[in-house]
């Protein structure tokens, strides 16, 4: 009988199922490994919301055009993103993920995850809020920054917290189901 080592896909899935389910906290494994399973971590949430987002028809170019998920910043999270949406669909669009650069135009983008929006030109922010554009931080205060989802730590495990009137404002709609798990939400 030949025993076979898994891959690191295959254990960094396990990590994550782990970590969504709750059994695993960021905490209990080394900083390297809780690097890596935080941006696995995240990379799934970010794909998950899709399914419990409803953007407005002009939000998108054409009734077959894909949800862009743009990601500024966050390489490590970008490359945990890209493998998970590939070959994958929500609401019968096909789901893409792509780097974007401070200042880039955010024209087509569905999705901005922004871990520190304090950082970024506040006139680029203005036009993203001015877009059917989920604004999702990953910061204390995300939120009063602007974010309509915004991802914190709590016990260990990674959560989020969300404003539906900030995504009223852009025309997008949070569903009810994504608000019940979510571990804060600002009236």
């Amino acid at each position: 009988m030949e025993l076979r080592c898994p891959s690191r896909r295959a254990v960094l899935r396990a990590l994550v199922q782990a970590a969504l389910a709750g059994w695993l906290t960021v905490a209990a494994v080394g900083p390297a490994v809780a690097a890596t399973l935080e941006a696995s971590v995240k990379a799934a949430y970010l794909y998950k919301f899709t399914g419990f987002v409803e953007w407005p028809p002009r939000a998108f170019a054409a009734t077959d055009a894909p949800i862009i998920i743009g990601v500024v910043d966050a390489p490590e999270v970008l490359a945990e993103l890209t493998p998970v949406l590939a070959g994958r669909s929500v609401h019968g669009r096909p789901l893409r993920a792509r780097r974007v650069m401070p200042g880039e135009t955010l024209e087509g983008v569905h999705m901005l995850y922004v871990p520190a929006p304090d950082g970024l030109p506040s006139a680029w922010l203005a036009s993203a809020r001015a877009l059917p554009l989920l604004l999702v931080t990953d910061q204390p205060g995300g939120l009063a920054s602007g974010g309509m989802l915004n991802f914190l730590l709590h016990e260990g495990r990674v959560r989020f917290e969300a404003s539906p009137p900030a995504a009223e404002r852009a025309g997008i709609r949070l569903s009810a189901r994504l608000l019940a798990v979510a571990e804060r939400v600002v009236p």
